[in-house]
């Protein structure tokens, strides 16, 4: 049976990127993005909705997003969709979905830090030189 796992989002970071390496020192970013709908009911009045989605980038993708993205800032992107499962303290069974960012590019033209206009999507500059960073215990990664 053939399958298909593509997500396309654009909407607005909901807060700064939260950015950690594993202990193999790999990067991975915790994303929170907001996208709205702009409808009218059936009645004819303009409604508004807006979903919450979490997201997570690795690697390269994770270290640029952090770079040259804050809060309020608003984000294409680009991944596939990845089901969380873990228990609880209580030893109860828990679930989420989750966006994995494939790619992403940016929606305004905003510049960086440096005053750095980066355009396109993830190849924008890096940072250079090693990260400074505590790596987060293997026991502290939901996956």
């Amino acid at each position: 049976m053939a399958s298909f796992n593509k997500v396309l989002l654009m909407g607005n970071l909901t807060r700064d990127i939260e950015l950690k390496y594993t202990p193999s020192n790999q990067a991975v970013a915790n994303i929170g993005l907001a996208v709205n709908r702009r409808f009218k009911s059936r009645d004819g009045e303009a409604r508004e909705e807006t979903v919450f989605v979490d997201c997570e980038a690795w690697g390269r993708t994770a270290e640029v997003m952090n770079q040259y993205l804050n809060k309020g800032r608003p984000v294409f992107i680009e991944g596939r969709l990845k089901l969380d499962q873990w228990q609880d303290k209580d030893g109860s069974n828990r679930s989420k979905l989750r966006v994995v960012v494939e790619n992403f590019q940016f929606i305004d033209s905003r510049g960086g830090p440096g005053g750095q206009d980066p355009v396109g999507s993830s190849s924008a500059p890096g940072r250079t030189g090693q990260p400074n960073h505590e790596p987060i215990p293997e026991d502290d990664i939901p996956f």
